[in-house]
């Protein structure tokens, strides 16, 4: 009995899918095995100088700190590392009054994409896509403080 056109057809495409899988994979696993050195210690780097960062800055400082190193190299790679650089920054900064007031609990969605796209609209950052990942640092520096800022101490103890 031969089999239906469109069981062939269906054959040809879920191979072709998992070999394409399996190409992707495999490109990643080349990258990440040629670039992981350099990744890492760039990623080191970046959390020396959010330290560094931190220890002469206020909270908010840190803020305009890493937004100042995103402008002039945007992207996803760039939000990532600044995202890095402003948590380490403000882990050891010291309080801005009134920081945390009105930023909203990453899990409370709707808040949270509001406040994060007028950030990004006060930083001139509206049209760019990564913007928002920016200032996820500051939400879970406000949450791990309970929203308190002025009684914080440097580097977040209470």
């Amino acid at each position: 009995m031969a089999m239906p056109g469109w069981a062939k057809a269906l054959i040809i495409v879920a191979i072709s899918l998992v070999l394409l899988v399996i190409g992707i994979v495999g490109a990643g696993a080349i990258w990440w095995s040629k670039n992981k050195d350099t990744l890492i210690a760039k990623g080191k780097a970046t959390i020396e100088e959010g330290k560094e960062a931190g220890r002469t800055s206020d909270n908010q400082g840190c803020v305009d700190k890493a937004i100042a190193r995103y402008k002039p190299e945007r992207g996803l790679m760039s939000a990532i590392g600044n995202s890095i650089f402003m948590q380490t920054c403000l882990q050891g900064s010291r309080p801005t009054p009134g920081f945390c007031d009105d930023v909203p609990s990453a899990t409370s969605f709707r808040e949270s994409a509001k406040w994060t796209i007028e950030q990004c609209a006060r930083v001139d950052l509206s049209g760019d896509k990564f913007c928002q990942q920016l200032f996820q640092p500051v939400q879970k520096f406000c949450e791990e403080r309970g929203g308190r800022s002025e009684s914080d101490e440097p580097g977040g103890k209470n």
